[in-house]
């Protein structure tokens, strides 16, 4: 009984059906995440939609969501599955089906990049001005709470504090310094505006913050808004507590205390990743189309110094043309600053080869198995003609 339930569920998973149904919802799941995209953002939406097992909802009256659609993660799970068993099921050491065997492995591969960069890519950003030398990253939605020693002006000690670890209550020493962190409330964002006459006390008693009233706001949804990540935190050391501070993404004010003749500044930034190399902008170029300001081109020329591999040179980056290194792309994405400044986007992704490697396959398998088709056929036509 077992052993014929196993068989139809077998043969069922194998079919074609299965196949058609899964291509059909990831059809719907991508007009889905489409207009999404107004409400969400793009990445809401991808994150939503695409890379779940399930869409999850609010419905109105329930303390709990509900799944009303299956994700994208379920959906190719299943094709990888129903491909793989179909495979399997009809593989035969026949010449004739080689090119079939080839354009399932291209789908699977395929299907299985997509998990391998839902898992595992990560964006982040590049912004350097001309002249200008970087040697880290700038995640797209991750904020950090920065606290820089600038004692010595020739040399600048940061240390910065991942926005996971700014829960309220949280203490966070720092290593290698007296300071220890004290979070009394973290806003992932947040309305800040300046004190009327009768608007109760700020919470913050030190620095601009205690001339501003803070409100919490709904996390940014649309690609245009930009979150005003704010965190209330109280430094303390050598046992002396040193106020309550406002830190936020929107006060252009320097925060700054002083413990024991060490100045250290606060401030609120996107997450960093430092490099074990740097990158400085050469120069930056914009063409654009004549007679309109529609960008044409525009370029970086950029010099890499890596040290410890003796790596200097020169490398232009530009539209489609990215450069390819230690593991990351370096896309030219964005300008400003008068065509000053370079918007590089940074791509880690370990499967980025598996999308062009599965393309190959199916193309592959397409001319077998068509070229092998038309070989029988004008063998069949000649034997018959004979």
């Amino acid at each position: 009984m077992i052993r014929s339930i196993a068989v139809r569920c077998w043969i069922a998973l194998a079919s074609l059906q299965v196949t058609i149904v899964a291509l059909v919802l990831l059809m719907a799941l991508v007009v889905l995440c489409t207009l999404a995209q107004t409400d969400l953002g793009t990445l809401g939406a991808v994150n939503t939609y695409m890379r779940s097992f399930l869409v999850m909802r609010q419905v109105q009256g329930l303390p709990f969501r509900v799944p009303l659609f299956p994700g994208g993660a379920l959906v190719g799970l299943v094709l990888v599955a129903n491909l793989s068993a179909a495979l399997v099921r009809r593989f035969e050491f026949n010449p004739r089906k080689f090119g079939l065997w080839v354009v399932h492995a291209g789908l699977i591969l395929l299907v299985a990049g997509e998990f391998v960069t839902g898992a595992f890519q990560v964006d982040t950003r590049m912004t350097i001005e001309e002249g200008q030398t970087v040697n880290y990253l700038e995640s797209y939605h991750q904020m950090e709470l920065a606290v820089s020693d600038v004692t010595d002006p020739a040399h600048t000690e940061e240390y910065g504090v991942p926005d996971s670890k700014l829960r309220a209550g949280a203490v966070v020493p720092l290593p290698g310094t007296p300071i220890t962190l004290k979070v009394k409330r973290y806003f992932v964002n947040a309305v800040l505006a300046p004190r009327a006459a009768g608007d109760p006390p700020s919470p913050a008693d030190r620095g601009v913050g205690a001339q501003v009233k803070i409100t919490e706001a709904p996390p940014a949804t649309s690609d245009k808004e930009v979150n005003a990540a704010s965190v209330l935190v109280e430094p303390v050391a050598g046992g002396q507590s040193y106020g309550t501070w406002l830190v936020s993404t929107v006060l252009g004010a320097p925060q700054s205390f002083v413990h024991e003749g060490r100045t250290y500044l606060l401030s609120m930034r996107a997450r960093r990743y430092y490099l074990p190399y740097a990158v400085t902008l050469k120069k930056f170029s914009h063409d654009s189309y004549a007679g309109t300001d529609i960008p044409k081109n525009f370029s970086s020329l950029v010099h890499l110094s890596n040290p410890a591999r003796g790596e200097e040179r020169d490398v232009l980056i530009y539209m489609n043309q990215p450069l390819r290194y230690d593991g990351k792309a370096f896309y030219q994405a964005s300008y400003g600053k008068g065509d000053t400044l370079s918007v590089l986007q940074v791509v880690a992704n370990p499967g980025w080869l598996l999308p062009y490697l599965s393309c190959a396959l199916i193309t592959l398998g397409l001319l077998l198995h068509f070229g092998i088709t038309l070989f029988n056929a004008i063998k069949r036509r000649e034997k018959e003609a004979s």
